[in-house]
């Protein structure tokens, strides 16, 4: 057997190894989601059950009544995409332009805001949550979507401004003299020559932007207590009763939780790999 086969054998081998301690979590939530709850407590504990059910799918996209958790986990879902989705947007728009600024511009204090910047990504979240919580109160948005996407915007903001402005820096001043001579202003260059080629960038960080909204919990657990702008994580985690934890309908919702941001991976990866190392003609 020769070196090149024994390689490949290795790499091969290492990546089952690496899938089935990946997908582990996953399956065991899905095979959880689909049991008895009986079956769920009982000795020995049964890695195939005997028997399943797709009950607890069923009510959460069936239920009714905002007594019954699974309706909760719906309207929750909801709430979490349209938050993700403005996030996304808006910090976008917001964090590329400020990217740009920094990485093209010359103007006094760049490089204090570009740290001030980031030193607001690096903050812990709960050194600020009461100034937050007393601020946003006094003016009536605790318990609203608004609320949420401006403090997510806290984070995701600073987060592509890091990333796209490394981007911004490696392409070459070339690009910049090219549309000067064909009369471009600022805002011309940006948005028919830096944008278009920092569009696998763009994707990737948006998609990012995306699963960090998504994901959060923190923040929607103090902010958030009702209906309006109860998010999925939030939801996920009320379904621990006073005097027992449905563990089945936890992991019913972990898994569909789960599938958005699996979709999202599977989907994009191609850009998520290429936007995060790829850039323009480096000086």
């Amino acid at each position: 057997m020769n070196k090149k086969l024994q390689k490949s054998i290795f790499l091969y081998a290492f990546s089952v190894v690496v899938a089935v301690f990946t997908l582990a979590p996953f399956i065991w939530m899905f095979i959880t989601s689909v049991t008895y709850p009986k079956a769920l407590t009982s000795l020995p504990l049964q890695l195939i059950p005997r028997q399943i059910t797709f009950d607890r799918y069923i009510n959460i996209f069936t239920g009714t009544g905002t007594s019954n958790p699974a309706y909760v986990f719906r309207v929750s879902m909801s709430n979490s995409i349209i938050v993700a989705l403005c996030v996304t947007a808006l910090s976008l728009i917001v964090g590329t332009l400020a990217a740009y600024a920094f990485a093209r511009l010359r103007f006094r204090f760049k490089d204090s805001l570009i740290l001030l910047t980031i030193f607001t990504y690096m903050i812990p979240p709960i050194v600020l949550i009461l100034p937050m919580y007393t601020i946003f109160n006094s003016f009536g948005m605790v318990n609203t979507k608004p609320v949420l996407v401006i403090l997510y915007l806290s984070i995701v903001i600073p987060f592509i401004v890091w990333v796209m402005q490394g981007f911004f820096v490696s392409l070459s001043k070339t690009y910049e003299e090219a549309a000067e001579i064909d009369g471009c202003n600022r805002f011309q260059t940006f948005y028919r020559i830096f944008l278009p080629i920092a569009r696998p960038g763009l994707i990737a960080t948006g998609l990012l932007a995306f699963l960090m909204s998504w994901d959060e919990f923190f923040f929607a657990l103090i902010f958030t207590s009702n209906l309006d702008a109860k998010t999925i994580t939030v939801a996920i985690s009320e379904f621990n009763g006073k005097y027992s934890i449905d563990y089945g309908m936890i992991s019913a919702a972990g898994v569909i939780a789960s599938v958005v941001p699996m979709l999202i991976v599977l989907l994009f990866q191609r850009y998520i790999v290429t936007g995060m190392t790829a850039g323009g003609v480096k000086e």
